[in-house]
């Protein structure tokens, strides 16, 4: 097994996050009148101009803000400070238009690196600030303080942080042409993608990629690598992307039931996508473990 320079789509970031920054008010308020702002809507789509060559996300001026905004930094790049303000529609068009509207699975694979990097940034902590309200403590309203990236209790003085779920997803092959593909109860007719599922506690990311693939379709695989990570703001995890082999009897048999199907694919099956397979689209890391594969071989 081979294994790619390729980043998947959403690693990407194209900025630097100057975490350092974060809690500097005065630099930060003259940051605010000079940077450009990512406005996310209730709906988490946001603003783009079809250039030809891809989207480009259109960003705004501060002043295009409302005042009631929740405002987020999120980086720079050659001297210009980058913002999200959530819960805000994104600006017109100059010709008066509503202009293209995209989420992050709409767009993100196709964005530059920057755009990408702030989208992703900025979704995942739109979710986070959207669900972590209250002091999981005591339940008092927490504060939004250090740019948007941390929030603060005033009644027990408790400071709490985005979270992220660590999840394993995995490529399982047999050591020669053929991989394990399954489809999720939810997903249409001959929409197939690799296994996943969330590292439980006191768990390493290894010992879940087995347990999973035992759980889910009845097999033991040794072998396993690493290949790549990447976010997944939906609500909030990192996927830990693994590679592994059968060990073993490799007849797959449905455990948990959370897949409607599992089967092995060959190279070629997959490359003409026998019966109207359709594969995870390229925003996922899935479709990264999938190429890596399928041009390994």
């Amino acid at each position: 097994m081979t294994q790619s320079s390729r980043e998947p789509a959403l690693s990407r970031v194209g900025f630097d996050r100057a975490a350092l920054r974060r809690t500097d008010d005065a630099w930060l308020a003259g940051a605010w009148k000079r940077g450009r702002v990512l406005l996310v809507a209730p709906d988490q789509r946001v603003a783009f101009d079809d250039t030809g060559a891809g989207p480009r996300l259109r960003l705004a001026g501060s002043d295009e803000v409302p005042d009631a905004a929740l405002r987020i930094f999120l980086g720079e790049r050659d001297g210009v400070p980058y913002f999200a303000a959530l819960d805000t529609e994104p600006p017109a068009d100059p010709d008066g238009g509503a202009g293209a509207r995209g989420g992050l699975r709409d767009i993100g694979a196709d964005l530059d690196d920057l755009g990408t990097g702030l989208l992703t940034a900025a979704i995942s902590l739109a979710n986070w600030h959207r669900t972590h309200t209250r002091c999981p403590r005591c339940g008092t309203a927490t504060e939004v303080i250090k740019a948007g990236w941390s929030r603060l209790c005033p009644n027990d003085g408790s400071e709490h942080f985005p979270r992220t779920d660590p999840a394993v997803i995995m490529l399982v092959h047999d050591g020669g042409d053929r991989c394990v593909l399954g489809r999720q109860p939810s997903w249409p007719e001959g929409r197939f993608s690799v296994l996943a599922g969330f590292v439980e506690a006191g768990e390493s990311a290894e010992a879940a990629v087995a347990r999973e693939v035992d759980e889910e379709v009845g097999i033991t695989v040794r072998d396993i690598r690493y290949a790549a990570s990447q976010p997944w703001p939906f609500p909030g995890s990192l996927m830990l992307g693994f590679t592994a082999r059968v060990d073993g009897p490799s007849e797959l048999e449905l455990q948990d039931g959370e897949l409607a199907e599992a089967h092995w694919y060959s190279r070629e099956q997959i490359r003409r996508r026998d019966g109207d397979l359709r594969l995870p689209p390229p925003v996922s890391i899935a479709y990264r473990l999938i190429t890596d594969w399928l041009e390994s071989g």
